[in-house]
């Protein structure tokens, strides 16, 4: 009997860097029916890792250009593909992972069902060895934690990351927002991750989120600071995105803390060190801790390295100044490009190696050539 086309776009979405494996219960398939009609989940099977003209799509779809074109618009309004607009050049359309991608897409338009058949799913996403060698995300400090005599790369600062930047846009943290709609949560700003340049684009062009300046970019980046909220932008130099996040909705913290050495895990240049006589016990780092690596011990704070990713919230709330970050004597190889990011988790899944990659700039080539020919 023929595969679903379900289970078919599973697949492919599990081809995809970021992963849609297989589970007993079938909710990944649940959540695919809860998104995807049938007729765009086949055309979503035509879609791969390389951004094509709707022409070449069509071709593979067996579509006229103008209906794949329409079709692959209405699925870019509803989050289920990516599209970069080119100006006085026609779209270019690719394939979009579940996580970081169409899920986090889908901010506007959630549902209790939906989101709990994706908060059951998501720890089947979290492999830990694989984000070790490759995570979508990094841990930065607040801004405050790290001294000035420190030497810190412009990619290691959130502010710098921002000042950057020449689109900024603001979106709602769908973390917070899923939780909320569950019953759960936390009160903390729920506008709150900020999306920059083609990434920015997308977004814009869907309707989700605003345009802001830098400066309230900025004020958003202190206020995460004031909340507790760890920062993660994407893992590249040239990051993609900040999320401001909370251990008590993010699902990112959420599955690290479940790690019995979140530091291990993590891609962070920074640790906190403490000064035990400095100490005096008053236990306003405890609760700023996201991965509980902080203990009240008595008159003292004990502190489990092994927990530590090197936020830097506990820091800006020592009255002694018994923490500080250090940077940690083998520090993270952040990619560039985001882009770079995906092609490494790729290929530490084994999904994207190189000989996979060619037959598919092979097929889009191939694909473009006769599709210019009619």
């Amino acid at each position: 009997m023929a595969q679903d086309v379900y289970e078919r776009l599973a697949r492919h979405l599990d081809r995809l860097p970021g992963g849609y494996p297989q589970t007993d219960s079938g909710v990944e398939i649940r959540i695919l029916k809860r998104l995807f009609t049938r007729e765009e989940a086949e055309l979503a099977l035509c879609l791969g890792v390389i951004p094509e003209e709707a022409r070449v799509i069509a071709r593979r779809a067996r579509l006229s250009p103008e209906e794949a074109e329409a079709r692959l618009e209405a699925m870019v309004r509803r989050g289920l593909v990516f599209s970069m607009a080119r100006p006085g050049k026609p779209a270019l359309y690719m394939a979009a992972q579940f996580v970081i991608g169409i899920w986090e897409y889908h901010v506007n338009d959630l549902d209790p069902e939906l989101v709990r058949d994706v908060n059951e799913y998501i720890p089947h996403l979290f492999d830990p060895e694989t984000w070790k060698k490759s995570p979508q995300l990094r841990t930065v400090p607040v801004g405050r934690a790290v001294p000035v005599e420190h030497a810190v790369m412009d990619y290691e600062r959130a502010d710098e990351l921002v000042r950057r930047q020449k689109k900024i846009l603001v979106a709602p943290c769908i973390c917070r927002r899923e939780h909320k709609l569950a019953g759960k949560g936390c009160d903390r700003i729920e506008e709150a991750c900020l999306i920059f340049g083609m990434a920015a684009d997308y977004y814009e062009r869907r309707g989700v989120g605003r345009r802001i300046d830098t400066e309230e970019a900025l004020d958003i980046l202190a206020r995460a600071e004031e909340e507790g909220l760890v920062l993660q932008p994407s893992n590249s130099q040239k990051a993609v995105n900040i999320c401001c996040c909370c251990g008590c909705c993010c699902q990112v913290l959420k599955n690290i803390a479940r790690h019995p050495r979140p530091a291990e895990i993590v891609s962070s240049a920074f640790a906190v060190r403490l000064e035990d006589e400095a100490c005096v016990g008053c236990g306003r780092c405890v609760d700023r801790c996201p991965m509980e690596a902080l203990e009240l011990d008595g008159k003292r704070v004990r502190l489990a390295a092994e927990r530590c990713i090197g936020c830097g919230l506990c820091v800006t709330r020592c009255p002694k100044g018994a923490l500080a970050l250090a940077r940690k004597p083998r520090v993270p190889d952040v990619p560039r490009t985001y882009q770079e990011t995906l092609l490494r988790l790729g290929r530490a899944r084994g999904t994207l190696t190189p000989t996979r990659l060619a037959i598919a700039a092979l097929r889009s080539k191939l694909d473009r050539l006769l599709a210019s020919r009619g």
